[in-house]
C-alpha cells in the first residue's frame, strides 16, 4: 500500500468517520425528540406537527449519513485504501 492510500485511509478513520458518526447520532436524537414531542402534544395540533417535522428531518438525516458512509466506502475501495469493517465507534 502506498503512502497516499495510507493517508486517505487515516483521514477517513480519524476525521471523516467520526464526523459522520456524530451527525448520525444527532439525526437519531432529532428523530426521537420528534417522537417525544408528538406523544406529548397529542392534544395540540401545532406541537404534533412540530414533532412530525422533527421525525421527518431525523429520518432524512439518517438516510444522508448512511448514504455518505456508503459513498465513502465506494471511494475508498476505488482508491485502494483500507476499508473499515464498520463505522468507527458504532459498536
Amino acid at each position: 500500500m502506498t503512502n497516499i492510500e495510507t493517508l486517505i485511509g487515516e483521514i477517513n478513520t480519524q476525521i471523516i468517520a467520526p464526523i459522520i458518526l456524530f451527525l448520525f447520532v444527532l439525526s437519531i436524537a432529532m428523530f426521537f425528540w420528534g417522537v417525544a414531542d408528538y406523544i406529548r402534544g397529542a392534544d395540540n395540533e401545532i406541537v404534533r406537527k412540530t414533532g412530525r417535522d422533527h421525525m421527518i428531518w431525523g429520518i432524512i438525516g439518517i438516510f444522508i449519513m448512511v448514504s455518505a458512509w456508503a459513498i465513502i466506502g465506494i471511494v475508498l475501495s476505488t482508491v485502494g485504501a483500507d476499508l473499515p469493517k464498520k463505522p468507527a465507534g458504532l459498536f
